[in-house]
């Protein structure tokens, strides 16, 4: 019997070590949430210095400390009090630190343990929905994806392309496969979702004279055509216009937000897409029974 076979027959084992999993991955997925916009910033920097011909000085110093997904280790922003691998148990830790740190008993941000809980639930459903196979193994990298992309966004209102631009490309090379969609399907869909939304933005621009979204969304929605096809682009559309106006509007009136403050669009798409992965298709169909489309 081989290890798929075994998975299919004991699916409580599976789901549950694919939990398990998502929990490790979420503790991950911070890291590089945190880390990623800090390097991109140091990246930037040093190419515009390179650029127009200016060195460091001594008012501003080049950051000549090591940084990345791997240094320095992770440690406290307020003591910096090294993490030990006791203190770096996805969720069990924040529970029993009780969400403070160890040495100067600063708050640990819910955020952290939100996001491992969040990453480990949504793999457990993406593991429930399509079972023992690629499909999963493919769903929960978009998956993965998804979170880091609408996080950061959130947090920078940027979509980085060193995370975009590979999972486009990943899902092209999916589709010779057929593990969501062919390939005629997909390339069509990575063109049709950049040019839609590229093509709403100047005609925005051009009527209003402002920006109304950045173009990391246009490749977003690049992104989830060439995972999904271009037959689920209109889904992810509506939807996603679906939960931004629901999210925006419940802002507004519970919070007060600032209407004149841009909320970033990607987590929306990201929502959308993730939703239209595991039911596209009977969105699809009630959208048209609801049309009155037979």
């Amino acid at each position: 019997m081989d290890i798929i076979s075994y998975l299919d027959q004991h699916p409580v084992i599976f789901l549950t070590y694919t939990g398990i999993l998502g929990l490790l991955i979420g503790s991950f997925l911070n890291v590089v949430i945190l880390r990623l916009p800090v390097m991109l910033e140091r990246q930037w920097r040093e190419e515009c210095q390179a650029f127009v011909g200016v060195t460091a000085t001594s008012e501003q110093p080049a950051d000549s400390s090591p940084f990345n997904l791997v240094s320095p280790r992770s440690h406290c922003p307020k003591c910096k009090h090294p993490i030990r691998a006791w203190e770096n148990i996805p969720l069990i830790s924040y529970l029993f630190l009780r969400g403070r740190c160890s040495a100067c008993q600063t708050k640990i941000p819910l955020r952290y343990p939100l996001t491992e809980a969040l990453t480990g639930i949504l793999s457990v459903v993406i593991a429930w929905h399509f079972g023992p196979g690629w499909q999963t193994a493919a769903a929960l990298l978009l998956t993965w994806t998804l979170i880091i992309l609408s996080v950061i966004d959130i947090d920078h209102q940027i979509l980085p392309d060193n995370i975009t631009l590979p999972c486009l490309w990943f899902g092209l090379f999916l589709s010779l496969f057929n593990i969501f969609t062919d390939s005629q399907s997909a390339i069509i869909g990575a063109l049709l979702g950049y040019l839609s939304l590229w093509t709403i933005y100047q005609l925005f621009r051009l009527l209003t004279g402002k920006e109304g979204m950045g173009f990391g969304d246009f490749k977003l929605l690049a992104l989830l055509g060439a995972w999904l096809g271009w037959q689920h682009l209109l889904t992810i559309v509506l939807l996603s216009s679906l939960v931004g106006a629901t999210i925006g509007i419940g802002m507004i009136l519970l919070r007060g937000h600032d209407r004149s403050i841009p909320i970033p669009f990607g987590p929306y798409l990201a929502i959308a897409g993730w939703i239209t992965l595991l039911w596209g298709e009977d969105l699809f169909q009630f959208y048209l029974l609801w049309m009155g489309v037979t």
